[in-house]
């Protein structure tokens, strides 16, 4: 457990940033909401086979299970489904990539207020650091031409960044102690909670493409299983700011996948601002955890 704990970020980070490739590549056969939905629904099963054979307790009252929904309504509910929708809108991923790279300032902030975590001066810079490599990954994919920046789709953006950085801090606060793979399990449930009723605005109409089947296992399996079960470890085991920090690495892997994988350009300003990210997180990752 120990050498996983140590991993974890790494593994984390890789397996995060696939997410936005396999969405990419199922969007055009599904509507965003009904993706989701399905998804959720798939990894339900999975989850409840392996917390059988390995989870020892399982969250009794009320109040520890209410708890776990309302990490997974925030977490995984309203924070994907705000980004997928609010994309399906017309907003150029780039731009939503921008808006998502708040998330480890804000969620810092809340860590502050609600956790009474200390963040020190260094930690701050440091993340300032990382945002303005953020920028410089991100800006020559944002694109501003068309509709699909407006107030509404850039609200469903912010409004997506505010509840996992909320659902992170919550889940640290009350349900850090629940079994990892019980609490998951109850999250998923609150997600479809949230995504379910949103789908009767939508058609329902799935192509079952090549491209579909790969992208929906893949998000099941190595996503919602893998990536989600390693972020509840990291939240258990770390301060919530220093977990956040992980973030501002994903879109890094992304754009190094997306090189390779889609003929994505990568320029020198791209890997500059990869450089200053690399090394803020470094810096956060080193810095005493305090609470």
């Amino acid at each position: 457990m120990n050498f996983l704990t140590k991993a974890a970020p790494i593994i984390f980070v890789l397996l995060w940033s696939t997410g936005f490739i396999g969405s990419k590549l199922g969007a055009p056969y599904i509507d965003p909401l009904v993706f989701l939905t399905v998804r959720f629904a798939l990894v339900l099963p999975i989850l409840f086979v392996l917390a059988l054979l390995l989870t020892r307790t399982w969250p009794k009252s009320p109040t520890a299970i209410l708890q776990c929904l309302v990490t997974g309504m925030l977490v995984h509910g309203v924070y994907l489904g705000g980004v997928f929708w609010a994309i399906k809108q017309g907003m150029p991923a780039g731009a939503s990539s921008i808006i998502v790279g708040l998330q480890p300032v804000l969620t810092a902030l809340i860590a502050v207020m609600l956790l009474s975590e200390t963040v020190s001066r260094k930690h701050w810079i440091s993340m300032a650091i990382g945002a303005c490599g953020l920028v410089l990954v991100l800006g020559p994919k944002f694109d501003i031409s068309g509709t699909g920046i407006t107030v509404i789709t850039i609200s469903a953006v912010l409004v997506s960044v505010a509840a996992i950085s909320l659902g992170t801090v919550y889940q640290k606060r009350f349900a850090a102690k629940t079994d990892l793979l019980a609490a998951t399990i109850w999250q998923y449930v609150g997600a479809l909670i949230f995504t379910m009723p949103l789908t009767l605005f939508e058609t329902w109409q799935i192509t079952w493409s090549g491209e579909l089947i790969f992208a929906m296992g893949w998000l099941v399996l190595v996503l919602s299983v893998g990536a989600i079960l390693l972020l509840m470890l990291l939240i258990r085991e770390g301060a919530v700011s220093q977990v956040a920090s992980l973030f501002y690495l994903v879109p890094v892997a992304t754009a190094v996948e997306s090189y390779f994988l889609f003929d994505e350009t990568l320029t020198l300003i791209q890997i500059a601002g990869m450089a200053l990210i690399i090394g803020a997180v470094l810096v956060i990752r080193k810095s005493p955890q305090k609470s």
